[in-house]
């Protein structure tokens, strides 16, 4: 029962034989965003799973950590035995078009202290410009010239991920660039059934998911990006923008003026609330910290279009479960009014919007979603709705569009009447 209670995989992937891909689509090719049985475009993934050569000679990614990130492109099809009036999809073939150096990164030692090796910069270089003309090869074709990434959750496959992720890009009706940041997620062994050996895989994943987020948000072409996470990958993910936005800080810049980084949206995240709001605001309460050549302690860089969107559910099993194993007081997506612990109304007056300048939202989800009330994103029909309005149509929170009942901003809950398909 454990195993579920902290954190159940999105249901296991059917993946069609297929021969390992490894060489890369040629750059004019469009056959990338050819629709694809009423599924999505093919996805583009990068990820630091182990490569693994699966049944029938097929390339896919399995829970093991790789010292290096791949990048490459994974299609979608309809299942031929789907239920009557219900679509089901699978994984059908994974090519692998390039990889970034093996980490730690060569150096060398010179009259002047450390270098990093020419052959390793030269590597890196190259698999960035890869990636990056794999990406404006995509967003060339694409509706909005807009990427959406998603970060999965603790006990997924490569193939729970690319399911998710295909999802989310068919509910948004296939407009935008979608990429898969996976992680080695699915490790056995140690206690509660794998979830220590995940919880240190998706914190090895911070310092290359960094890299991958950088190479995406300086695409030539990008306009938006979008990043959304689920349960621990709200950790990986809340990580990656603090260094981020500490790097961007010191530039004098910020998250959405360097990396155009509009939205960044976690479904029942799977983190202490203290840890998230340290790591998500590291920048704000550090006011000696360089911005520029030398520290500004009153001056903040303008955030734009800028924005955090919580889904949290205090009826969430498994987040209930991973209070316990943590010792937590409260982790992020169980976060409601009236939900918190004694003594913590002043971690909550935190996340107000007249303190935080508006860039928070939480929404409660009032519904059940499923058996543990974990995996709703994916669902129930409420929240992809208001993710809909959120992301596409640029909806705020209080704008007709995302049928939210205010209960005193910045939270809200989801309506019972938004019940329409996307």
């Amino acid at each position: 029962m454990l195993v579920c209670l902290v954190g159940c995989a999105t249901p296991s992937a059917e993946v069609s034989p297929q021969p390992i891909t490894t060489s890369p689509a040629p750059q004019g090719s469009q056959a990338a965003r050819t629709p694809q049985a009423s599924g999505s475009p093919d996805l583009l993934y990068i990820t630091n799973r182990e490569p693994i050569v699966a049944s029938g000679n097929r390339l896919s990614y399995g829970a093991k950590r790789a010292i290096f990130l791949s990048f490459g492109s994974v299609s979608i099809i309809q299942k031929r035995n789907s239920s009557a009036g219900k679509s089901e999809f699978r994984v059908d073939t994974v090519s692998e078009t390039g990889r970034f150096p093996a980490t730690p990164y060569g150096v060398v030692t010179t009259a002047s202290g450390l270098r990093r090796t020419p052959e390793a910069v030269a590597a890196h270089e190259q698999a960035v410009a890869l990636l990056q003309a794999e990406i404006a090869r995509r967003l060339a074709t694409a509706g909005r010239k807009e990427v959406v990434v998603f970060v999965h959750g603790y006990n997924n496959s490569f193939d729970d991920a690319a399911l998710a992720t295909d999802e989310i890009c068919r509910s948004l009706q296939n407009q935008f660039v979608c990429i898969i940041l996976t992680w080695p997620a699915g490790g056995t062994g140690g206690s509660f059934f794998g979830y220590n050996i995940d919880r240190e895989s998706s914190e090895f994943a911070v310092a290359d998911f960094k890299k991958a987020v950088r190479a995406i948000a300086e695409t030539k072409g990008l306009e938006r990006l979008h990043l959304l996470a689920h349960s621990r990958g709200t950790d990986v993910l809340a990580s990656v923008m603090q260094q981020l936005a500490i790097e961007a800080y010191v530039s004098r810049s910020s998250l959405w003026q360097r990396y155009k980084i509009a939205n960044a949206v976690f479904f029942a995240p799977d983190i202490d609330l203290d840890v998230a709001s340290s790591k998500l605001f590291a920048w704000v309460s550090d006011p000696d910290l360089a911005f520029g050549s030398k520290s500004a302690p009153d001056t903040l860089p303008s955030q734009g279009s800028l924005h955090l969107t919580v889904y949290s559910s205090p009826r969430d099993e498994a987040l209930k479960a991973s209070t316990i194993i943590s010792g937590s007081a409260l982790r992020l997506g169980q976060l409601a009014v009236g939900n918190l612990p004694r003594g913590r109304s002043e971690a909550a007056a935190k996340w107000e919007g007249s303190h935080m300048g508006g860039l928070v939202d939480f929404v409660e989800f009032s519904g059940g979603g499923g058996f543990i009330g974990h995996s709703y994103f994916l669902s129930d029909a409420t929240i992809k709705i208001d993710l809909v309005a959120l992301i596409r149509d640029r909806a705020k929170a209080g704008d007709p569009r995302r049928q939210l009942v205010e209960i005193k901003r910045p939270f809200w809950r989801t309506s019972d009447a938004s019940q329409a398909t996307p």
